[in-house]
């Protein structure tokens, strides 16, 4: 696995606008819970607000899952940019060998599939966007948590997270 550093060595106290922080990982089962290891050590280290940290956990998880499931990739690149009102996680994949199957469309009584209706769900805005072979795949979560009907949960999009059936505890 090979870490990146921050974007132009950015110094304590400059504006979070500058912070950038790469990482890489094999796609291997093991790797959805190093990504939420290390997005929470550096969004804690960043000053982000704990509810965001952890809707970011979520979100990386889910990512760095769909593409170690749904690509033939063998490294998965994250990138998490900190900004002064929000948190953008970003995860990029080599994409699908030729002839390999795409994920098919979700019956209700499945258990999987589920997790970019909780990445919408919990972000303020997503994405995808080709990039070459592979997708890169972005959320953004702003960076204080927002009181949405006497909870505090992350993102505007809080009320679509309660028709998933999952609660902010």
């Amino acid at each position: 696995m090979g870490i990146g550093a921050e974007a132009a060595g950015a110094p304590p106290g400059e504006a979070a606008s500058r912070r950038r922080f790469r990482f890489e990982l094999a796609a291997h089962p093991g790797s959805p819970a190093q990504a939420r290891r290390l997005t929470r050590a550096r969004l804690s280290g960043w000053s982000v607000c704990e509810d965001t940290c952890d809707a970011a956990d979520l979100v990386v998880s889910e990512l760095v899952t769909n593409a170690i499931v749904h690509t033939a990739s063998t490294l998965i690149v994250c990138e998490l940019h900190d900004d002064t009102e929000k948190v953008r996680i970003a995860v990029s994949d080599e994409g699908c060998a030729p002839g390999e199957p795409r994920p098919s469309s979700q019956r209700p009584e499945e258990e999987h599939g589920r997790g970019l209706l909780l990445v919408a769900a919990v972000s303020s805005a997503w994405g995808a966007q080709e990039t070459g072979p592979g997708l890169l795949v972005w959320a953004e979560l702003p960076r204080a948590a927002e009181p949405v009907s006497g909870k505090t949960v992350p993102g505007a999009r809080a009320e679509a997270f309660r028709g998933t059936g999952a609660e902010w505890l």
